[in-house]
Order: structure tokens, then sequence, then C-alpha cells
């Protein structure tokens, strides 16, 4: 595996870069590096379409196996840009920009791949399989993480007509037993792609967890990594230091949240031999600071929740328009370059004020798992009771 690159890009270049529409940031930790021995798979999602939602997708019509996935709305069925399925197969992607070996008239077919992987594969050797019988060229650049409901965790680095696989649970590859993805690709061209600095900011948070112990969990990196305000090249944590913006403006450029955020997911796992019924896709619509955590579960079928998926009214899910509307008092600036900026001071009294409503959300779902995990199956009307439940005092903020 190449190493990556140090940098030694002045600020005013990055200040004036071109920022593609289509940037994540994702990890992906096996049951090494988490407290209760379940992987978790990270996508911070950055993209041109930021009304997302939840949709669930039945077996049947070609498909093999039911899933969940997160959606453009506008979008009504085959794309994916992060799922996991009724058999523990999760999937999620991060674009690169320095895998590409040649030009090929398809392309963006990342979301496709997706749809079509959560539909047919239950482990890495299905999603392998799956790779090779895929028509050439592909149409794709993309580093796509994986974990399944038999231990494997890998992000494979997907283009037009390759792919290379880049195994987590490899001690040489990943010794602490978790990677990090933004845009580019380890075997891709040097000093080509994209994400570098939120590379960094990310790997260095989650370095300092491991140095200090502490646990990661799915609430752990919601707060500390989709709502960190920390710049790894400036040494600046705003959320630590709100003076450093005494106007309480910034500039929106590397933060691990962004302008062109539009969700954030952490898909908690199964341990080897247990249901894969119990995998919970926590999700956050919309920018992360004005979002709330929601668990989600296949197992509950069509019944998803109401707020994630799209109204009677539209195709937008209710939980996404409530966080971009917050999410659009800090970011209000639209002449110029006022798009570049945002209101820290705000974006911190959001934080504040949802933690208390999400916090209860992870109580209650500890709660209700403990019995779950104990009985080793998923009781349905449990989990339709807790999407009732846990969102019962939406805030207006």
């Amino acid at each position: 595996m190449k190493k990556i690159f140090s940098l030694s890009v002045l600020l005013v270049t990055a200040l004036l870069s071109v920022v593609p529409s289509d940037a994540c940031t994702s990890a992906i930790f096996t049951g090494k590096a988490t407290p209760d021995g379940r992987p978790l798979l990270w996508k911070h999602r950055d993209t041109g379409e930021l009304d997302n939602r939840i949709e669930f997708f039945p077996a049947g019509n070609g498909r093999k196996y039911s899933f969940i996935g997160l959606v453009n709305s506008d979008v009504q069925d085959g794309e994916v840009w992060t799922g996991t399925n009724e058999a523990g197969f999760s999937i999620m992607n991060t674009a690169s920009y320095n895998l590409q070996v040649e030009s090929a008239d398809i392309e963006d077919q990342e979301g496709v791949l997706m749809y079509q992987a959560l539909g047919s594969c239950r482990t890495l050797q299905d999603f392998e399989r799956f790779l090779d019988k895929m028509k050439k060229p592909r149409g794709v650049e993309g580093n796509f993480g994986v974990i399944d409901a038999e231990g494997g965790a890998a992000y494979y680095e997907v283009n037009n007509t390759a792919w290379t696989k880049i195994d987590v649970n490899d001690p040489k590859i990943a010794p602490e037993g978790f990677l990090v993805y933004t845009n580019h690709s380890y075997t891709g061209r040097k000093d080509d792609g994209m994400g570098y600095i939120r590379y960094n900011t990310a790997n260095e948070i989650f370095h300092k967890a491991w140095i200090q112990g502490i646990d990661v969990t799915p609430q752990w990196i919601f707060n500390n990594l989709s709502r960190s305000y920390y710049h790894s090249l400036l040494g600046i944590d705003l959320n630590k230091n709100p003076e450093l913006a005494p106007e309480g403006w910034y500039i929106d450029q590397d933060f691990i949240p962004r302008r062109s955020t539009s969700a954030s997911i952490v898909v908690k796992g199964v341990k080897k031999g247990e249901n894969p019924d119990l995998t919970i896709m926590w999700t956050i619509l919309g920018y992360p600071p004005c979002g709330i955590a929601v668990p989600l579960f296949v197992a509950a079928g069509a019944n998803q929740p109401a707020y994630m998926c799209k109204s009677k009214d539209s195709d937008h899910a209710l939980m996404c328009d409530q966080a971009l509307a917050r999410r659009a008092r800090i970011f209000p600036l639209k002449r110029g370059n006022g798009k570049n900026y945002f209101d820290i001071g705000l974006a911190q009294f959001f934080m504040h004020n949802l933690f208390r409503l999400e916090d209860t959300n992870f109580q209650e779902t500890e709660k209700m798992m403990e019995k779950q995990y104990a009985a080793g199956k998923i009781d349905r009307s449990a989990v339709i009771s807790l999407y009732d439940r846990i969102l019962s005092e939406e805030p207006q903020l």
C-alpha cells in the first residue's frame, strides 16, 4: 500500500481551488477497534444533491436481498449512496480523483454499482465476484467501503477496468484496526486526487482517540468527526476556540462538515455469527451540525420512519428539510463569495440544542438493543415503536 504523501500547499491555493461536487470523508473500523467488537462503517457525504432521504427496497424485481439506502430525493430507483441489506452486507463510497487511467463514454455510476451490490451481495467475496462480472468500462472511479456479517471489512479502489482490495483486517495495512479514505486512492497517481487535508484531519482525530483509549462509537463519530470544526493544516478547532472567529464568520474550506454535506451515516455491523438483522444504520440527513441521528433497521421493512422517507406531498424527507432550513441560516450569504462563509456561532447553537434530543435517541436505542442482542434477533414491533418514540420532541429552532 502506498504511503500518503505530505502536504505542502499554501492556504491561498486551497481557497482558490475548485471543490468537486462529489467529495466525501469515510472510515472503516473492524471489531478490533470498537468497544463491543462490532465493526463500524462511516460515510460523510458531500455532493451537489443536498436533498437526501432513506428508501427501503424489498427483495424481488431482480434483487436477491432487501435493503435500505440513502438516495437523492429526486431519483426514484436504481441508485444508492450508502446502504445495508438483510444479509448484513453494507457499502458506501468516496469519489476518487487519481485512479482512472482512461476516459469512457459512461461515468458517475457509483450509485448504480452500490444499488446492484446491495441487492445481490452477502459477503466481500460476493462483491469481488460482482466487480469481476461487471461490464467494462464500469463508469466508476471510487473507493468503496464494505463490511459484511462474516467479519469482512475492506476498501475497494475501483476504476473502469480494474480493482484493488485494501483489507482493513490486515494488521500490516491497518495495525490499529481502522482506515480513513477521502477523495484519493492509495494505489492511484501520486500527488493527484483531492481531500488530503480532510484525510489528515480525520486521521489525527481517530489516532488521538486510539492513543487515549477512547471508545469509538457511532455517537462519538458524529460528535467528533461529522460535526468537527478542526482544521489539521491550520491547527485550529473552532468548537474549542470560538474566539478565532470573533465576528462569528469563518471560511468554509476543508473542514469535514461543509456547505456541500448532505448526510452522515455510521453503519454498526454485527459480530461474526450474529443475526444480520441486528445491523443498525445510524443516519443524519442534511448538514450534520443541523441534523439528528436516527437508527434504521432493514428488519423494519417498509415501516421506516416517515420523517426519514419521502412524504405524501413530495419526494423530500421531513428530517432533511428541517436540517437544510437550519443550514440555510448558517450559510445565509449569497452575493459574490459570500456563499463560502458560514456562521460558526449559529452552528454551535444548533448543535447544543439538538444534542439533548439526539442523546436520548442513542440512550433509547442502546436500551432496546441490549434486549435484542441477548435474544439474538430483532423484535420488529420494538423497532417500529422506537421510530415513533425517539423524535417526539423535535425542537423548533
